[in-house]
């Protein structure tokens, strides 16, 4: 009975204390520091020991009393979700700040404060390692070692032409809505520049009530996803009134043998996630894949995904379930940009565009952050058209979008990350 009872008050105490995490940190330059507030200097580089600090100084210089530089800031926290209150601006100068987390997931973009001016931008970030329980891990791949989606420290990446942030403050939540999404490289949260995601770019348009946190990695199926543990690990996290949304399609057209195909073993695995995501009251939306840069002589897109986006429409009318055809919006969004001009959507830059790179690239499957921004727009659109709870948190700045329509390129303005990457991602 004792052992028990100790076994007890262990897991209350644990409980509580990841309920109440909350950081509180002071990046100004001025000699008083508020209550229960930590002084952040510009020596106080991340370490094990302390648990914080500024993290990949090698890559990132800190920021010093005069130019404030693009910087990274490490805590280190149970998995869970968190809500991050950033003060934006300085008393000294004017500025221009980015606000990324993890895995380069966009919260806000460059928001403009004037001398003497302070901005609060608050939102919820998605914390994660590859424990899944017991001796239970994720199965990540090689690429995925250093990607700060999944390590120990919820990382928080500021940038633009001149970042300046006063106070941040980190505190556990627990009531968030949390949206997890699961995918490809279309939906990942790619690291490195150039490559980027519509699923890195989704949280920049939600409140601070929702939570994305995105488990897609480049190169995945449906059926490869569930075998690394990567389902596993998200129905570890998952709650009542969460949302699962889903997009597979492009590397499980490869997949052959037999049992394989789009209304086989692809919708077999995809109504996994539905199941798995019904029985915990979780809401899950399927989403047949976008389409590739695949253009035929008249200027219109050919379709590359042979059944699978009418495996994913099928399965989504015969079980009852939300359904986003991205496949059909991304058709029309590629077809009104034009052969040409929808080369701006996707990796396409000259040789010598990025350190590195001694080749042009070239890739009509992977986005940019332009493309990802307006693909993550088609997703929202298509959430409208569901007419789901989780539209009540869009963001009062978010301006209806038609793909017909997309945003000019040239008004599109992306702060790029210190990291870089020439290699493509997995998949196609």
């Amino acid at each position: 009975m004792r052992t028990l009872i100790t076994i007890l008050l262990t897991c209350c105490y644990t409980l509580l204390s990841a309920q109440d995490i909350c950081y509180k940190f002071d990046f100004t330059k001025g000699k008083r520091v508020k209550e229960d507030y930590i002084r952040v200097g510009t020596d106080m580089l991340y370490t094990p020991e302390r648990g914080y600090g500024y993290d990949f100084v090698e890559e990132a210089a800190v920021a010093d009393k005069n130019a404030p530089a693009p910087f990274y800031f490490s805590v280190d926290v149970p998995d869970g979700n968190y809500r991050v209150s950033i003060v934006v601006g300085s008393t000294r100068a004017a500025g221009i700040t980015t606000l990324r987390g993890e895995s380069r997931r966009l919260f806000y973009e460059r928001v403009a404060t004037k001398r003497g001016e302070l901005k609060t931008c608050t939102f919820t970030i998605n914390k994660r390692n590859t424990h899944i329980g017991g001796n239970e891990y994720v199965r990540i791949k090689p690429r995925e070692q250093g990607k700060l989606n999944w390590d120990d420290k919820l990382t928080i990446e500021v940038a633009g032409p001149m970042p300046q942030i006063a106070e941040m403050t980190i505190e556990r939540v627990e009531t968030a809505t949390t949206v997890f999404l699961c995918g490809n490289s279309t939906v990942v949260d790619q690291d490195n520049e150039p490559w980027a995601s519509w699923g890195q770019m989704i949280p920049r348009f939600f409140d601070e009530e929702v939570c994305f946190a995105n488990y897609a990695e480049s190169g995945e199926t449906a059926a490869t996803f569930i075998a690394a543990g990567r389902l596993k690990k998200l129905l570890t996290q998952v709650k009542e009134g969460d949302y699962i949304i889903v997009e597979f399609g492009h590397n499980d057209q490869k997949r052959k043998g037999v049992g394989e195909g789009a209304f086989y073993s692809f919708m077999t695995n995809m109504k996994i996630f539905v199941d798995e995501a019904q029985r915990r009251g979780a809401v899950p939306i399927l989403v047949t894949p976008t389409q590739r840069r695949s253009f035929n002589g008249e200027g219109k897109i050919t379709d590359t995904h042979l059944d699978f986006p009418d495996a994913t429409r099928f399965l989504c009318n015969r079980e009852g379930v939300h359904l986003i055809d991205l496949h059909a919006m991304t058709r029309t969004l590629y077809e009104a940009m034009g052969p040409e001009a929808s080369k701006g959507a996707f990796v396409h830059y000259p040789a010598g565009s990025y350190p590195g790179q001694d080749k042009p690239l070239a890739d009509n499957t992977h986005f940019n952050p332009y493309g990802a921004y307006q693909i993550s727009k088609c997703i929202i659109e298509g959430m409208k058209a569901l007419d789901i709870e989780l539209l009540r948190h869009l963001r009062p700045d978010y301006i209806p979008y038609d793909p017909a329509h997309p945003d000019e390129r040239s008004a599109f303005v992306w702060d790029d990350s210190r990291f870089v990457e020439i290699a493509k991602p997995d998949g196609n």
